[in-house]
């Protein structure tokens, strides 16, 4: 990584410089609905999408407020959800290394649409490594 790009990843990881830079809320809000759209359009994506409910609305909820708060904004999921438990959350969903990176392809995806600083986009896709991996409870 560049000196120039460490920089950037030290700014963006200061306060919530993350959040204001997303957009906050509507910004979550968009990269979960960009996330779920692919994820239903992108033919690799079907198992992944078949894990969810046919109504999605609820996980694109989810998503955006769970990335509000993972973005250092306000602790919305947790208001609305109660505490957040990723790994227990998706314990009952066979979730691979495969699924994991397909996640992680929509994501990516998703992040490409969003009309941010590519600095930015490179951040996210990386700090969502985490909660992609805490999620995985298979090889």
């Amino acid at each position: 990584m560049t000196q120039d790009l460490e920089k950037l990843f030290e700014y963006y990881r200061q306060g919530d410089n993350q959040f204001k830079t997303a957009g906050g809320v509507e910004g979550c809000y968009k990269l979960a609905n960009d996330f779920y759209d692919i994820m239903q359009t992108l033919p690799e994506a079907r198992k992944i999408l078949f894990m969810h409910p046919n109504d999605l609305t609820e996980s694109r909820d989810k998503l955006a407020l769970f990335l509000v708060g993972y973005m250092d904004g306000p602790p919305l999921f947790e208001e609305k959800y109660g505490p957040i438990a990723l790994g227990q959350a998706h314990a009952h969903l066979p979730i691979g290394g495969p699924e994991k990176e397909m996640w992680l392809v929509c994501m990516d995806k998703a992040l490409e649409k969003q009309d941010w600083p590519e600095s930015f986009k490179a951040f996210m896709l990386q700090r969502l490594h985490t909660p992609a991996s805490r999620i995985q409870n298979r090889p």
